[in-house]
């Protein structure tokens, strides 16, 4: 599975900086097992859905390899839109979160895109 957090969908100084971070991962049921790549993108757009989509779906592309399994991310990250929408733009399995394991992942996704953000700033 892959777990995906954006950093920096609010304004600063006139300015947008979007950080997407894809965390593939191998988990088990209540915990991730291993980090097996991870991808970065950034976007200036502003965060709309097509920019928050689209700057997720350039950091899956940097995958060292393709997952395996669904694209994961909390509710908000996608403005609570229905998964069935969030798969059409990203053209693969998207859900939201709801295991521990699945939690967990997402949450180094988080960390990973705050800690660019914070290198580019």
């Amino acid at each position: 599975m892959v777990g995906v957090d954006i950093s920096g969908r609010h304004e600063e100084a006139g300015e947008y900086l979007m950080v997407a971070a894809a965390v593939h991962a191998a988990v088990g049921t209540t915990r991730l097992d291993s980090v097996l790549g991870m991808g970065f993108a950034v976007s200036r757009e502003e965060p709309t859905l097509e920019a928050t989509v689209g700057v997720v779906r350039d950091a899956l592309g940097e995958l060292p390899e393709p997952p395996q399994g669904p694209v994961v991310a909390e509710r908000g990250e996608f403005y609570e839109e229905p998964p069935w929408t969030v798969e059409q733009y990203l053209e693969g399995e998207f859900k939201y979160v709801e295991s521990i394991a699945e939690r967990e992942t997402v949450q180094a996704a988080h960390y990973a895109a705050y800690a660019a953000r914070r290198l580019l700033l």
